[in-house]
């Protein structure tokens, strides 16, 4: 069994673990706070969406926080991928977790469309105002590390989408203020809690693929096979397993059948073309390759185990 690996750390940065991420969770713990605060008093239902819309950004940049803090714990006799999967699964629950709430919010909204209720708005414009000051802050310090990395990429969209969540509900608060336009909360509340919902269902079916070991959707096996199958001495490529591991790791295991009976150090030496091949092509990191040569076995390129 013939196994290599290559880890691109084009993409890493000191700073996912340093002051300008620490600084957007305290941030958005202090407006999700805030806004809590403020909707309970207010009485807006758009101003508790919208925090619940930070407290879901406060999840994420925590999650990308610990995630990076995890992934230096060593691997063990009883972890062989050491913690490597903890964001997925942060993710997942996350997502579902999103999902419940924001029909929750629906069905308030729904409600207050049916028996309007007056807000103070002036809460929720000041409030709204601070969103739009503190979520704008985090995002030119994230800016620039968004381009290296994709969950600063991820966190950055969603403290972008948290700032014009927080224009919204100023356009709201001064529509209430000086028109009386009171029904614009819960219809914000209902475009809010739909854009949770569209987020929500992206990560919640993104993070169930990776759980369930699904072949990354920009990946074609055919296409791996057929790549492989051009290199001379190789007869057959079969029972191919692809896999995403967590956001930096993808996965490659096959059983490769030789025309020939070579030697190891000839295997060695087509392993690294494989895996050049894998990792320029296709951009999978770890290959793990089992050789054979006349073995009565199914050639099926995916085989049921």
């Amino acid at each position: 069994m013939g196994h290599s690996h290559r880890h691109d750390h084009s993409h890493t940065h000191p700073d996912l673990k340093g002051r300008n991420l620490v600084i957007s969770i305290l941030l958005n713990v202090l407006i999700t706070l805030a806004q809590v605060v403020g909707g309970i008093v207010s009485g807006s239902l758009a101003l508790l969406s919208d925090a619940l819309h930070n407290f879901s950004d406060v999840l994420s940049l925590l999650i990308s926080y610990s995630a990076n803090l995890l992934a230096k714990k060593e691997a063990s006799s009883n972890k062989t991928f050491g913690y490597k999967r903890a964001e997925i699964i942060a993710a997942f629950v996350n997502a579902a977790t999103l999902i419940i709430v924001a029909i929750i919010l629906i069905k308030e909204a729904v409600e207050r469309f049916l028996e309007p209720q007056e807000v103070a708005s002036d809460l929720v414009i000041w409030l709204s105002l601070l969103g739009i000051v503190a979520n704008g802050f985090s995002v030119l310090l994230l800016k620039r590390d968004s381009s290296r990395n994709m969950n600063m990429k991820s966190a950055y969209l969603h403290l972008f989408t948290d700032m014009m969540a927080s224009v919204a509900v100023l356009t709201g608060g001064i529509l209430m203020k000086f028109f009386g336009l009171f029904w614009i909360d819960p219809a914000l509340t209902l475009i809010i809690a739909v854009y949770l919902i569209y987020m929500g269902y992206d990560l919640l079916k993104v993070s169930t693929k990776v759980l369930m070991l699904f072949t990354p959707e920009t990946i074609e096996v055919k296409q791996i096979v057929a790549a492989i199958n051009e290199i001379p001495p190789i007869k057959n490529v079969h029972h191919v397993h692809i896999w995403q591991l967590n956001e930096d790791e993808v996965h490659l295991e096959a059983h490769i059948d030789f025309k020939e009976d070579i030697k190891l150090s000839e295997f060695d030496a087509i392993l690294n073309q494989i895996e050049e091949k894998a990792y320029r092509e296709f951009g999978i990191n770890h290959v793990n390759i089992q050789p054979e040569f006349g073995k009565c076995d199914s050639k099926k390129i995916i085989v049921q185990d």
